[in-house]
């Protein structure tokens, strides 16, 4: 017998084993998140006694106006939590976000809040320079950096709060969106509250870094020890990943908030919801090249393809058959996953999540060809180049 014959028989039995083994991982990863979600998630926070109260700083970035960002911001408003102050950051007085935040501050004086505008470039990412006047300013020693599209419910900065023990540096919150109107807002939603939650909570339950900055409450004597200050991370676009690294690598705990950040931004769509996933994609494919690799095996489709290819090499099951049985048992788990998520109360049928969940699986693969296509990242108000490591630079329109 030949070497190349001999190869190629350990090479498919690899590839056999391979798919058994990817099954088996992708299948704890479903157990795992659905009994995290069932026992963590949504679950109302303790008293804090009155030693435990800190008070928050809350450094949120704005630019621009949708049609949900004064219902969203006024959320912050509302937030049952005794000490904190909130503090807008707006690069330009001329923005329309500052007229929409001034009626808040005036209908809410009981709040301690006000606008810090004109920024500080410190580097490449516009988030970290709209944010440094007001992180340079801020009361507290706990600050709470959370995106212009959440909205909150009353006590999440509770919530968060008392997840802060000594040895926690970060708390963040699994990404999740509100309820919208609309096709598009459904399929986006059940990415969220499916496959990013699956990846998010197993990420968290084996330690590996799986962080998106969308809610984010920190120490910063803990995080200007590890890392010289927010602007030392405007060299990279990803800088929620980076600051959860540098606390991780230096010895800090990270943990999850029980309740998820609700993304609740008005312009939203098809189109805008696969380039936010396309830019993701780049984002994780220069911080992490493996991923490329690795992430499309982790989707229904393809891993369900490989597994059945292995039933039938090593039992000589039907193919057919062991595909849709692999299908309906993912989507039995994404559906249950879901409804913890939205914590029993679905605000749609199921068969719009059926349609809407398949739509969703079948865009994977052309978000990863377009990623691997062009990897330079329009975001904001500009254009940028990713190196290998997740450094950025700008890129200038000649």
């Amino acid at each position: 017998m030949s070497w190349w014959w001999i190869s190629l028989v350990y090479l498919t039995e690899g590839l056999a084993a391979f798919g058994i083994g990817l099954e088996t991982a992708l299948l704890t990863m479903h157990f795992c998140s659905v009994i995290y979600s069932k026992l963590y998630m949504n679950k109302k926070p303790p008293d804090l006694m009155k030693a435990e109260i800190e008070g928050v700083s809350l450094l949120k970035p704005l630019k621009g106006v949708d049609p949900n960002l004064e219902d969203n911001l006024e959320t912050f408003f509302e937030i049952d939590y005794p000490q904190y102050e909130i503090l807008f950051c707006i690069q330009d007085q001329d923005d329309p976000a500052v007229e929409v935040v001034k009626r808040l501050i005036k209908k809410h004086p009981g709040i301690d809040a006000r606008i810090v505008s004109g920024g500080k470039r410190v580097g490449a990412n516009p988030k970290i320079n709209n944010l440094m006047p007001g992180y340079e300013v801020m009361k507290y020693n706990l600050f709470w950096i959370c995106d212009s599209g959440i909205r909150v419910l009353p006590l999440t900065l509770r919530d968060m709060v008392s997840k802060m023990t000594d040895k926690v540096a970060l708390v963040h919150a699994v990404p999740y969106t509100s309820n919208r109107k609309g096709f598009s807002s459904t399929v986006e939603k059940i990415y969220f509250g499916t496959q990013h939650t699956r990846v998010y909570i197993s990420a968290h339950l084996i330690g590996f870094i799986c962080m998106t900055g969308m809610s984010t409450l920190l120490r910063k004597d803990y995080f200007d020890k590890c890392t010289g200050g927010l602007g030392k991370l405007s060299q990279y676009i990803a800088e929620d990943y980076f600051m959860a690294k540098v606390l991780s690598d230096n010895g800090y705990k990270l943990t999850l908030a029980s309740y998820p950040a609700l993304q609740n931004s008005g312009n939203y769509g098809i189109g805008s919801f696969v380039q936010r996933m396309i830019r993701w994609t780049k984002l994780r494919v220069a911080m992490v090249p493996m991923a490329v690799i690795l992430e499309p095996f982790s989707e229904c489709f393809l891993s369900g393809l490989v597994f059945s290819w292995s039933c039938l090499h090593f039992f000589r099951w039907n193919m057919l058959v062991v595909f849709l049985y692999h299908v309906l048992v993912w989507f039995v788990l994404d559906y249950i996953l879901f409804r913890q998520l939205e914590n029993g109360h679905l605000q749609m049928s199921k068969c719009d999540f059926l349609v809407a969940w398949f739509v969703r699986e079948t865009l994977t693969p052309y978000i990863i060809l377009s990623a691997l296509w062009d990897p330079t990242i329009s975001w904001r108000t500009g254009k940028y180049r990713l190196r290998c490591g997740g450094k950025a630079e700008e890129v200038l329109d000649v």
